[in-house]
């Protein structure tokens, strides 16, 4: 059914832009049903599982919705908050303050709405609200610094289908990626030149990106890329030469390959050349989640000094910091050009 928009607000209310700001989604409680109900719409996405349906759909239904959320609810539990899922605090400060500077820097004319690809609130849910605002230009920000088709590809989608309903469109643009912009790499470098200076030293720096099945880069998928020219930025930033260094891919899933080397590996590897003391930060990730509070803080920290490492230690995401917000307005602001 479409929607009629905006009629009522036309004598009213000025034309607006809106900005779309979209990370991946957090289950609503740590409770295994919650849990399952967003791997259910996660793992049905075909952006992000390409195998074939009638492959695909048996295991997930028969195998992975039964048993992986009871694994997944207890790892929720571990990072959960009072407020609720980190992901989804940080986000939503994120946006907030990213609004705060849009609003000193633009004026009143641009509104800000947060959505999740899964779970909530939906991408559907914000661009109501943003439609409630009379907006009339729309910039669409992935929360993902590298384009990959399995997050960034699922927010156009998203965006694409909430959009259907609408009879009067919104004129649009699309941010498919930030992954060296200088204001990015500048944060991302202080970020970890900070975390140092409270260790009270230097170590070994992990650069640990969310991984994807190798076949999607084969097939044109820029993501690979895009996080070497991040690390290569990152680490040419801080003065760090090569062994000081490591570059590599967590969060399988499946029995496929996936993007090498494997920070499990990488791992063992340091722990044998003598590595005693690990630095990790993860550029793929705009705020903390699962895969950085439990999989990297908790998991691959026993797991080095299971392997005779003294210490692992996790940069927090650029989260909800205020620098965080600036840089992201500012990108806003360069693709609003020529709008605002």
């Amino acid at each position: 059914m479409l929607y009629y928009r905006a009629v009522a607000h036309e004598a009213t209310t000025p034309d607006r832009i809106g900005v779309l700001m979209v990370n991946l989604g957090t289950p609503d409680s740590p409770s295994y049903f919650a849990v399952q109900r967003y791997l259910r719409q996660f793992l049905s996405d075909r952006r992000v599982i390409e195998t074939a349906r009638f492959i695909w759909l048996p295991l997930l239904y028969g195998v992975v919705l039964p048993f992986r959320p009871l694994r997944t609810a207890r790892n929720y539990q571990k990072i959960w908050t009072p407020e609720g899922s980190p992901l989804a605090v940080y986000s939503k400060r994120l946006a907030a303050k990213t609004y705060a500077v849009l609003q000193s820097r633009l004026g009143g004319d641009v509104r800000v709405a947060l959505g999740m690809s899964y779970g909530n609130p939906s991408i559907a849910s914000a661009i109501d609200a943003l439609a409630e605002q009379n907006v009339r230009k729309l910039l669409v920000l992935p929360l993902y610094p590298q384009y990959c088709s399995s997050t960034t590809g699922s927010v156009f989608d998203g965006t694409s289908a909430a959009l259907r309903r609408w009879r009067w469109l919104p004129e649009m643009r699309f941010v498919n990626d930030y992954y060296g912009d200088p204001g990015y790499i500048d944060a991302l470098a202080a970020s970890i030149e900070a975390h140092w200076q409270r260790a009270g030293e230097r170590s070994h720096l992990l650069l640990s990106y969310h991984g994807i099945p190798a076949s999607y880069v084969k097939a044109g998928d820029p993501y690979q890329a895009q996080s070497e020219a991040t690390t290569r930025a990152v680490v040419s930033r801080l003065g760090l030469a090569e062994g000081q260094w490591s570059h590599c891919y967590q969060s399988r899933f499946g029995r496929v390959v996936w993007l090498q080397p494997y920070t499990e590996d990488t791992l063992r590897a340091l722990a044998k050349q003598g590595v005693r003391r690990l630095t990790v930060v993860s550029p793929s990730f705009a705020v903390d989640c699962l895969e950085t509070l439990e999989e990297v803080g908790v998991e691959y920290r026993d797991k080095f000094l299971e392997l005779g490492g003294e210490s692992l230690t996790l940069v927090p995401a650029l989260n909800d910091d205020d620098r965080h917000a600036e840089v992201l307005a500012s990108i806003v602001q360069r693709h609003l050009t020529g709008w605002a």
